[in-house]
């Protein structure tokens, strides 16, 4: 049976035309030579893509491929304005990013429930007859035509959001740990491949907190070539800000599993290797404290790693800590610069330059702003470049 879990579909979506404008003339008993009186015509309805996080999969869109807004109605008589089109909102789960289907240009991204981006927008009605009304020209026999429909197929990839994305071979244990870190009751099967889907899950913390982790289908070695499921649902680990490797502890050699893991994830996109990383080597009930103690000290030493076992519960605990203790250290948060930070920065740099030059011997002043120009800098937004006085 096809599952239900939907992450691509391509859909043909088609703003409203506008109306054309009415061309008009006024005939009312007692009222010669009336004069042009045509409305204009409606708007054509726009094309929203608005975030809804009732939703977690594009199923609501596998069979409505055809999205159309309607057409502007007409203008009229006495100076009535056609209708406006309807417009066509398209609810998205969060996390959904959207491509044109022909260039493969990146379109925009829904992250937020409630975020509304207009995917095309309607077109503008025509002006009546009316408005073309001069003293030479009184009585206009024209008006305009409304503005045509616009036209696009895009693509909607569906990108889980989630804290901690779990990363790992095949029957390395990640459902098992999904299921016993969460209420998630992820297919587990002692065969590979028991995974087919991505599946999230809340894992609770210390104090009420809590984080989400993201469980995807086994990859192997050459998935980035097609062998295997491929690496189709790596896309839904993109916006994890925190990677779990996860190597079975009876691996004949842990280092090289991981390795090639890190390798696969470098084919697909190489900057989730900016992310922040963790090792859990699972079955650990299967190997004593020495043989663990030697497999560590073949490890990477910048790499952290735990000893787990998802059925006796050992190591779990300090896995939490581990994770919680890397999603919320400082080299795992973007610093926000703001602008005057950056005008301070530039600032800087300028006046670096200023010192360069007079030790070069070279009489030139170069203008650095204060606070106060600072202030006006920010007051103008669209002042971008410092003055420079040579």
């Amino acid at each position: 049976m096809e599952s239900n879990f939907v992450d691509y579909v391509k859909i043909c979506c088609r703003s409203g035309k506008g109306g054309r404008g009415s061309m008009h003339m006024h005939r009312a008993k007692y009222v010669p030579m009336g004069g042009p009186d045509g409305g204009d015509g409606g708007r054509g309805g726009h094309v929203y893509l608005r975030g809804n996080h009732n939703y977690w999969t594009l199923l609501h869109l596998r069979f409505d491929r055809h999205v159309f807004a309607g057409h502007g109605g007409n203008g009229g008589p006495s100076g009535s304005t056609g209708a406006d089109g309807e417009d066509r909102y398209i609810d998205v789960p969060c996390g959904t990013v959207v491509y044109d289907a022909d260039t493969g240009e990146y379109i925009c991204d829904v992250t937020d429930d409630g975020q509304v981006v207009m995917l095309l927008k309607g077109g503008r009605g025509g002006m009546g007859n009316k408005h073309f009304a001069t003293a030479t020209n009184q009585a206009p026999r024209y008006a305009q035509p409304g503005e045509p429909m616009m036209e696009r197929t895009v693509i909607l990839e569906l990108k889980l959001l989630a804290d901690v994305g779990l990363v790992g071979f095949p029957n390395a244990g990640k459902s098992t740990l999904l299921s016993s870190l969460s209420s998630a009751r992820p297919k587990i099967a002692g065969y590979p491949f028991t995974t087919m889907e991505p599946s999230l899950g809340i894992v609770s913390y210390r104090d009420g907190q809590s984080f989400v982790m993201a469980d995807i289908p086994g990859i192997i070695e050459g998935a980035s070539e097609g062998r295997g499921l491929g690496l189709r649902f790596l896309r839904h680990i993109e916006r994890n800000s925190l990677l779990l490797f996860m190597v079975p502890g009876d691996t004949d050699d842990i280092r090289h599993e991981y390795e090639v893991l890190l390798g696969e994830l470098r084919n697909f996109n190489p900057e989730m290797l900016d992310k922040q990383r963790v090792l859990a080597i699972t079955k650990s009930d299967l190997l004593d404290e020495e043989l663990q103690q030697m497999l560590s000290e073949d490890l990477p030493d910048d790499l952290p790693h735990v000893f787990i076992s998802a059925v006796t519960g050992s190591g779990l605990a300090e896995l939490k800590d581990l994770l919680w203790k890397a999603m919320n250290s400082e080299s795992n948060k973007i610093a926000a610069i703001t602008q005057q930070e950056s005008i301070v920065h530039r600032n800087k740099d300028i006046y670096a330059f200023r010192q360069e030059m007079q030790d070069e011997g070279e009489d030139e002043e170069i203008e650095i702003l204060d606070d106060d120009a600072i202030e006006d800098f920010e007051e103008d937004e669209e002042s971008e470049e410092l003055r420079v006085k040579s």
